[in-house]
């Protein structure tokens, strides 16, 4: 448990070793805290931390889903390829199933960002299953807060134009009906929930479940490698079943590899989803 805590909690106590200490260094087996560390490009060069291996992944991200999306939209033909048709199915689900569902007659104008959101955030989340990667770049959470604060702008400044910024404020804060007295309480509470944990939920949602699948996997590849190595009895178990035991956790990794596919597009899709509800609330005559 004091593993898991110190990969989300700084590293500091009587010896004054904390999160930076632990990311220096090269990575080793098996995995710690350091394998969830960004790796600068550059080491050598001073300020240029910011240049990261994590980075890269999210600007890859992005440039494929703009090639994917560029080429669908110029290469359209009346019978579709398998790109084509993948491309339109991913786009009737966001267009219909998501942004026309939630938003009404006001969804139009949301679909390229809601399409984008989900695009982006699928194909990163699927890098944490290519072996090439084999990082899902959510699982850094300082990048899915970069995305929740994307959509609070954009729930917040679509309610704010059409409200006004005190009407705004009035409809996310106080629900009709409460009575006076009550108000000191209600608008506080309101105010904290609309306005200021929608982001972070949002942003701990999608964080969460990608950091907790990719470890996971981990805790399975690793321990069952190393009761594929064992060479001695441990704990009173005999080489064999600590060998089959192994061999069972490699296996069963790739049954949990093969639920994160399905956990990707599930996040993606809700974050896309919750983000849609949210200007649709923004959007709303009533609380």
């Amino acid at each position: 448990m004091g593993g898991l805590l110190s990969l989300l909690i700084p590293l500091e106590g009587n010896s004054g070793v904390g999160w930076a200490a632990v990311c220096e260094g090269e990575h080793s087996f098996p995995p710690s805290q350091a394998s969830f560390c960004s790796r600068p490009l550059f080491p050598e060069l001073q300020g240029m931390d910011w240049l990261n291996n994590h980075l890269v992944q999210a600007v890859v991200g992005a440039l494929i889903v703009i090639v994917f999306w560029v080429l669908i939209s110029r290469n359209q033909k009346v019978v579709p390829g398998k790109m084509q048709a993948f491309g339109e199915m991913a786009y009737d689900l966001v267009r219909n199933g998501i942004a026309r569902d939630i938003l009404g007659h006001d969804f139009k104008p949301f679909v390229p960002w809601l399409l984008t959101l989900f695009s982006f955030i699928l194909v990163n989340n699927l890098f944490g299953e290519m072996f090439f990667f084999m990082f899902p770049t959510f699982s850094k959470i300082g990048y899915v807060y970069a995305l929740a604060l994307l959509s609070w702008l954009l729930y917040n400044g679509v309610g704010i134009r059409r409200h006004g910024l005190f009407g705004y404020l009035r409809k996310a804060c106080l629900p009709p009906g409460v009575p006076v007295a009550l108000w000191i309480i209600i608008i506080p509470l309101e105010f904290l929930s609309n306005i200021i944990v929608r982001p972070i939920t949002l942003a701990l949602r999608l964080f969460a479940n990608l950091f907790a699948g990719h470890l996971v996997v981990a805790v399975f590849v690793v321990g069952g490698s190393i009761l594929l190595d064992a060479n001695e009895a441990f704990g009173g178990f005999p080489i064999p079943l600590l060998k089959t035991a192994g061999a069972v956790s490699i296996i069963f990794s790739f049954a949990v590899f093969a639920l994160e596919l399905l956990i990707a597009f599930i996040q993606a899709y809700v974050f896309t989803v919750l983000t849609a509800q949210y200007v649709a609330s923004a959007l709303a005559e009533d609380h």
